[in-house]
């Protein structure tokens, strides 16, 4: 793997990690209404995470029929290997689901509102595109924009800016602070269970450290090469992908602070 291009990247985005780190949003989650509002709008991200996924799939190894050998193998087997795990995991009762999927039970145990999402990926199953499906179930500039983004990226068809996206473009959601509420709101209700979200924040920590972080970078490093343009593309991609990170974070930060406004004048 080329380490030192790798390297130079994540240098790069040394100031965009550093906002999401120290962003106003962390500070703003109290209790699990709050994080019920977050996931109300980060489920989107989940979902648009996959596209880019299995969009990494289709270009990395033969999905059609009859069937050739992969070009690159060694390519074939990362995405293969990533795709796994995001799209047919254990949850917590040891049942194959999709990271997804699991997000959706998290939500609802929680008491988060699912019905824009689910009536979301019904109109992408009927054919709707999605920036038409998108705009029926939500006006939030700053989901449409993230995922109108993702999106972007995906039609430019070109694997190493997609894997730079993937790769870069999606930061833990500090889930230590998540897990610490979600036990608080346990302790105060003791006949409250959010083990759902628990393990999914568990899980995805695990993986994303321990297998997929490693793999993605090998991705990029692979699919770049030796092309100095491919790098430089997939480096202004992995910053603007956490941009509008940060951006998708100013709004829901934004959306909580209303909503509280709104709690403490009632």
């Amino acid at each position: 793997m080329n380490n030192t291009r790798i390297n130079e990247i994540e240098l790069s985005l040394t100031d965009e990690r550093k906002k999401l780190t120290n962003h106003k949003l962390y500070n703003s989650l109290d209790c699990i209404s709050d994080i019920q509002l977050f996931m109300e709008s980060h489920v989107f991200a989940v979902w648009d995470f996959m596209s880019l996924l299995k969009s990494l799939q289709a270009q990395l190894t033969t999905l059609s029929t009859p069937w050739v050998p992969s070009e690159n193998p060694t390519l074939s087997r990362f995405i293969n290997e990533i795709v796994f795990g995001e799209e047919s995991d254990l949850n917590e009762l040891g049942e194959p689901k999709s990271h997804f999927t699991m997000y959706l039970d998290a939500m609802n145990q929680i008491g988060a509102n699912t019905a824009p999402i689910e009536s979301f990926i019904e109109s992408i199953i009927s054919g709707r595109s999605v920036q038409d499906a998108m705009s029926e179930v939500t006006n939030e500039s700053s989901v449409l924009n993230f995922v109108n983004y993702t999106f972007d990226v995906i039609k430019r068809n070109k694997p190493h800016e997609i894997a730079a996206a993937f790769t870069f473009g999606r930061e833990d959601l500090i889930p230590d602070m998540f897990i610490e509420i979600v036990n608080k709101a346990e302790e105060n209700n003791q006949h409250a269970s959010y083990n759902k979200l628990t393990y999914y924040l568990h899980r995805h920590i695990e993986i994303d450290g321990d297998e997929h972080g490693p793999l993605s970078l090998q991705m990029v490093a692979e699919l770049c090469g030796d092309d100095t343009v491919k790098w430089q593309e997939a480096a202004v991609v992995a910053k603007d992908a956490l941009n509008h990170r940060i951006l998708l974070w100013d709004g829901i930060a934004d959306k909580i602070a209303n909503q509280k406004l709104v709690s403490t004048a009632e």
